[in-house]
């Protein structure tokens, strides 16, 4: 496969813990290179795949912002720091002399399409909380601000915004599929929810599959981490809220947050890492969780969960705080 042939994908780190990146080298079934090969995507650069270092790398760079390899995908992981006074500086692409954010805004002029990889990119996460020194933001967003990095009005060679494949990290094949669908010429801005995140995954909530539900149907809570009950009540679970396929499209086969036992801090989202209170605990007024699911008005959750209380069978009460399932379910016995 040539440069010129294949769908090209430069891939760069900024500011972020390289997280979404060892996601990715997770994919499976197939493999990401076997993925990647079969789908006709040539990835011209990336830190932890490619041989090419230093001035073979800068080259690269130089050759594709001067027009001379084609870029079709500009994949960038990690919040972009402007930081200080807007000169990027706090962030020099080594051996360049030049910011990461002035080398971004260069390449993302001659990329057909542009991503973020990460709630990082897409909209600053975990490098923008706090005081956020070093003024990090995502490419088209300061959380949930536009602008970011890229401007507001920024536009990729096909009209196409920023695509925010976010999550932290992401999901291995929210990224292959994404790139794939642009491979093919089968991905539009239709194809983006309101925060240009791929409606592939964004569509759903993670709630959806989640193996707690029936817990959750009875309002039947754990009170403490390694116990088998929702975790929405008491420990802070934002599964009703968040939008990703987790729990249907699991990682490695077999694996979520919530199927290891950690409740849904809702990663896909701009400011999920400041939400006012601690990650495992549920904010409540007078009684009542804040975090209610996002379409379901207060007072109908109140008097469901009323009534889901009352008719609580014995077996998800018990099981709810034990950390096995204490009490199986029951054999229905014909004809009762």
């Amino acid at each position: 496969m040539t440069q010129q042939t294949g769908f090209n994908v430069l891939w760069l780190q900024s500011g972020g813990c390289g997280g979404c990146s060892l996601s990715l080298l997770n994919a499976e079934s197939p493999t990401l290179l076997h993925t990647l090969e079969g789908a006709g995507i040539n990835l011209l650069w990336h830190p932890m795949l490619s041989e090419e270092t230093g001035s073979e790398m800068i080259a690269l760079l130089t050759q594709i912002v001067a027009g001379e390899i084609r870029l079709d995908a500009l994949c960038i992981e990690g919040a972009i720091l402007r930081g200080p006074n807007k000169t990027g500086r706090f962030h020099i692409l080594a051996g360049t002399g030049r910011s990461m954010l002035d080398w971004v805004r260069d390449l993302s002029v001659v990329a057909k399409y542009t991503l973020g990889i990460g709630t990082g990119a897409s909209f600053g996460g975990i490098t923008a909380g706090g005081g956020n020194p070093t003024d990090a933001c995502g490419l088209q967003y300061a959380e949930t601000e536009r602008g970011g990095a890229l401007g507001e009005s920024y536009r990729s060679l096909s009209n196409m915004p920023v695509i925010n494949v976010a999550g932290c990290p992401t999901h291995p094949n929210w990224i292959t599929e994404t790139l794939m669908q642009l491979a093919l010429d089968d991905f539009t801005e239709e194809d983006l929810d309101e925060w240009q995140r791929p409606r592939g995954y964004a569509d759903h909530l993670v709630h959806h599959g989640c193996p707690r539900n029936e817990y959750y149907e009875f309002k039947a809570s754990a009170e403490e981490h390694s116990q088998l009950g929702c975790m929405m009540e008491h420990m802070g679970c934002l599964g009703t809220q968040a939008h990703a396929d987790c729990n249907t499209r699991l990682w490695n086969g077999e694996g979520s947050c919530l199927r290891g036992g950690y409740a849904c801090i809702n990663c896909t989202a701009p400011g999920f890492q400041e939400p006012g209170h601690r990650f495992q605990e549920t904010p409540k007024i007078a009684g009542i969780p804040i975090g209610l699911p996002s379409d379901m008005p207060k007072a109908w959750f109140v008097a469901l969960a009323s009534l889901s209380k009352a008719a609580t069978p014995k077996r998800l009460r018990q099981n709810a705080v034990a950390d096995h399932i204490v009490v199986p379910p029951q054999t229905k016995k014909k004809g009762t």
